[in-house]
């Protein structure tokens, strides 16, 4: 399992999730820095910076790579920004791969940080009644956990899930965190407190939806020449998917309000989400069968299913029964968030895809500690962002 493609993740490194009240410079620098002492390397070595850029911290968030190449100390080192709303964090390791794989440099840096306000996201301000995600908010009222909450009864509807199958993710997902000490909520939850929680879109209750944080990680990345003077056994990324979705796109994606008419063209065999699993698994030459865990964006509860079918890690309506067999549980067949996923960390937008990847490193090196999935070799991510925008990485041993 190996291709011309493929990249190292020499380092990994990651500030806590939680709600700290500081700037979120400051949480990326220590993700970077833990990164760089895992790859046991200076950061006067780092030859390209690419940050993954935050919309709620001013300025200095809308040029990341800048912000945090100067926070660790001008070495004339090239730069990146990158904003793919909550996929901004792969488009960023993107970035660094393909000057990588493109011969421009040997060893990059990839940072994610962000501060995040408290509550549910808020529409950027202005008034741009021509942006769909100003139409959403102001137009229909329609905030994220309204899309999550559709997505969910749409589970219910077509594939008979229920809402103790949403708390049996939240109580898996938490039982994960409690082993992650970057994990901002390290509490055991049962269903009857998954139940008791207030009701916020119908049938999502207030446990079935994760959190706004603050958090940040980071990883460094390298050729695998310049690998093999540090590391006999390195961890790979196989696979760098962001594909778009294709016409006509027939389910509704946030922040849109209707779908693509597909009364003159059928839709394609594969959703957007999927697409992105797809375009992942044809690049790295493997299938599901190959996964040894998946790290997935569960936004919500009943959104973990959907990406578990999205990855083919079963067919559609099938998530519910592995999920009730234990299949998705660390020791089952196929473990989904060890990491305890955004249920215990919450949303640091341009960290979470580098956090996920953080996750299969440390699975795959056999770091993880008493969240560890035996025997990991094959781990894949899933996320998405905004407006087209979404990622699926392989990260292989």
């Amino acid at each position: 399992m190996s291709n011309d493609r493929e990249i190292v993740v020499l380092g990994a490194g990651m500030h806590p999730w939680g709600k700290w009240g500081r700037n979120f410079v400051e949480y990326g620098v220590k993700a970077a820095q833990d990164a760089l002492k895992d790859a046991g390397l200076a950061w006067q070595d780092i030859q390209f910076v690419a940050g993954a850029d935050t919309i709620r911290n001013g300025y200095p968030g809308f040029v990341a790579g800048a912000t945090f190449a100067q926070a660790l100390g001008w070495t004339g080192a090239r730069i990146s920004s990158s904003y793919a709303a909550c996929a901004s964090g792969s488009h960023a390791i993107a970035s660094a791969r393909a000057q990588i794989l493109a011969g421009l440099c040997d060893v990059a840096l990839v940072v994610g940080a962000d501060a995040a306000p408290k509550g549910f996201f808020a529409p950027v301000g202005g008034d741009r009644p021509d942006d769909p995600d100003w139409v959403r908010f102001h137009l229909l009222g329609a905030t994220n956990p309204a899309y999550f909450g559709m997505y969910a009864r749409r589970r219910i509807d077509l594939y008979g899930a229920s809402v103790e199958d949403f708390a049996k993710v939240k109580v898996k997902n938490a039982r994960n965190g409690l082993a992650n000490p970057n994990a901002r909520y390290r509490k055991a939850f049962t269903a009857e407190d998954v139940a008791a929680s207030p009701i916020v879109c119908d049938p999502l209750r207030l446990m079935d939806i994760c959190a706004t944080s603050d958090g940040a990680a980071a990883v460094v990345l390298c050729s695998k020449e310049f690998a093999a003077r540090h590391t006999t056994d390195p961890v790979r990324i196989s696979a760098v998917s962001t594909v778009t979705p294709t016409f006509p796109s027939a389910l509704i994606e946030l922040p849109d309000i209707a779908t693509d008419s597909s009364a003159a063209v059928a839709p394609q065999e594969l959703s957007f989400r999927a697409s992105l699993a797809h375009a992942a698994y044809e690049e790295a030459g493997i299938g599901p069968e190959d996964l040894s865990l998946a790290e997935v964006y569960d936004l919500s509860t009943a959104l973990e299913l959907d990406w578990i079918e999205d990855l083919g890690i079963c067919a559609r309506g099938e998530a519910e029964k592995l999920l009730r067999d234990g299949a998705t549980e660390i020791g089952g067949r196929i473990p989904v968030n060890a990491s305890g996923g955004l249920a215990s960390f919450g949303e640091a937008v341009p960290a979470q895809a580098i956090a996920q990847v953080c996750e299969l490193t440390w699975q795959l090196r056999g770091e993880a500690g008493d969240r560890q999935v035996a025997g990991a070799r094959v781990g894949i991510t899933a996320n998405q962002g905004l407006f087209g925008h979404g990622s699926s990485i392989v990260v292989t041993r």
